[in-house]
């Protein structure tokens, strides 16, 4: 028997550390104080360690699969919809208009790997989320993650509007993971950009914990997600070995880091962190994405003209940067995100109920009409 999975709040903590880790990766390793000094420079010991933090992408994909599931099941299309909108735009559109103020008010130049003042075109294609496909600059480069995402989404609400069950979603995370193996071999982009072979063992390993969460165990589960983490393994190396910071970087504790991931989240699989309610980690779960979405090009102006008007040790910036980034995320959730998101789910919810009624009157009206040519023939 299905059994109906509580609110999970260790995925919410789980998010933040996400977070965290690329924030620490971008802040502590891919920028240049003066152009010149690399991180290593400041932070010699802290950059071998947090260089591996780009990694929290992979573990935001793996709990985006597992909560897709969560969320989506015994829910109409129209629901999925609304739930993504409402859950993405909100946080999205208030974090792209503070970065662009903030990086044309306050531009830097040279050693970061993000540079350029956005053009209000830029800014309103961005407002978008399709900058990717469209061929536009991101006012972000973190924004790439968000391209990902939304073609999982559409995967996924292809599946929904069949309706989700358990033999559906296994044959979905089955066939899914098949062709990510096979995509690249064949050469074909169009279909390599539907499938997302690159992460895609992330999002099926994800949902395939949340069937394990909500269904019990089960070998062909574990199994499916076994082959996501061999697949996941390969990735690493590839990923490991395109970073170029400076330093030597050693493939195995990216590896270990993958693994880890894999580990934790067969662990909320399992049902043993159920018991876990702090609220502090819902909290920390609403704020993640907006913080995720500010962290870099703010991160590093605030660092940089930190640095070049005080001089503090950089460690100290770091820090500070973080906790002011994370104040500011509050802001965004508390002042944008929550209102508006709300709105815009009463909004779509009014709008989905009323093409239902509308179609559901249109098609009354059309079995009458019917109805009417028929009548007159049976008396006749």
């Amino acid at each position: 028997m299905a059994r109906r999975a509580p609110r999970l709040a260790v995925l919410d903590g789980l998010r933040l550390v996400a977070a965290l880790a690329v924030a620490s990766y971008h802040l502590t390793v891919s920028w240049r104080i003066d152009g010149y000094s690399p991180p290593q420079h400041f932070l010699p010991t802290v950059s071998h360690f947090t260089i591996y933090g780009f990694l929290g992408v992979e573990l935001f994909f793996l709990i985006s699969g597992f909560v897709i599931g969560m969320s989506s099941w015994n829910r109409s299309l129209g629901d999925f919809f609304t739930s993504r909108v409402s859950r993405l735009y909100p946080a999205y559109w208030a974090c792209v208009l503070i970065t662009a103020a903030v990086v044309t008010y306050f531009p830097i130049s040279g050693g970061i790997p993000v540079k350029g003042i956005p053009e209000l075109r830029e800014i309103a294609v961005n407002l978008t989320m399709l900058q990717e496909p469209l061929g536009v600059n991101s006012v972000d480069s973190v924004y790439w993650t968000l391209f990902i995402e939304l073609r999982f989404y559409i995967l996924f609400a292809a599946l929904a509007a069949f309706g989700l069950t358990y033999t559906r979603v296994v044959a979905f995370c089955m066939v899914w993971m098949t062709a990510a193996v096979f995509a690249p071999a064949l050469g074909n982009q169009t279909l390599s950009v539907i499938i997302v072979p690159d992460y895609a063992p992330y999002f099926i390993a994800g949902i395939a914990a949340f069937l394990i969460h909500r269904f019990g165990r089960s070998p062909l589960l574990f199994a499916i997600i076994g082959f996501a983490w061999l697949l996941s393994v390969k990735r690493s190396f590839d990923r490991v070995a395109d970073l170029n910071p400076g330093f030597d970087v050693a493939v195995r504790p990216g590896v270990a880091v993958v693994t880890a991931m894999f580990a934790a989240i067969l662990v909320v699989a399992l049902g043993w962190t159920d018991r876990i309610r702090w609220r502090w980690l819902t909290t920390a779960g609403a704020l993640t994405y907006p913080f995720y979405l500010l962290h870099q090009r703010i991160g590093y102006t605030v660092i940089r003209r930190a640095y070049d008007g005080t001089a503090l040790p950089v460690w100290f910036l770091e820090i500070g940067t973080i906790v002011l980034l994370l104040g500011l995320a509050w802001l965004v959730y508390r002042l944008v995100e929550k209102p508006m998101a709300r709105w815009i789910r009463t909004t779509l919810r009014t709008a989905f109920s009323d093409m239902r009624a509308k179609s559901a009157a249109d098609a009354a009206a059309a079995a009458g009409t019917r109805l009417s040519h028929v009548v007159p023939r049976q008396r006749g």
